[in-house]
């Protein structure tokens, strides 16, 4: 019993420094689909991102917020995803046709923006805008 007790109590520091992210995202086309929105770090950064979320598109500004995203330095994606397919739909060249955006407004010149262009700093709440292009 006492070791289960050590190990929850060993877990509290980590949900204290949790953190809920609201991201804004701006430049929604349509109320059709959903916007999805994943918060990455480094190692996962344009792969499988751990916290993500994603709600019903509204025209012009729709707001996701990802909740328990650990204090650190993590990147922002947001996507347009009109179909609800769960994906970013891609053509042939893999290049999006759905509209897709960084935080930090991080723009690659040849592809997607490096981590260290969209990487911010989550504290205990974090508010960080995105617009879609």
């Amino acid at each position: 019993m006492q070791k289960i007790f050590a190990v929850i109590l060993s877990l509290l520091p980590l949900a204290a420094t949790a953190a809920d992210v609201t991201v804004r995202v701006t430049g929604v086309a349509d109320a059709t689909g959903k916007v999805s929105v994943a918060v990455c770090d480094r190692e996962r950064f344009l792969k499988q991102c751990v916290f993500s979320g994603s709600v019903p598109a509204l025209a012009g500004e729709t707001v996701v917020v990802v909740r328990g995203v650990p204090a650190g330095r993590w990147a922002v994606l947001a996507y347009h995803d009109e179909n609800a397919n769960g994906e970013l739909d891609r053509n042939l060249l893999g290049i999006p046709r759905e509209d897709y955006g960084f935080s930090r407004a991080a723009r690659g010149k040849f592809g997607p923006p490096s981590f260290d262009d969209a990487a911010i700093d989550v504290g205990e709440a974090t508010v960080v805008a995105v617009e879609l292009r």
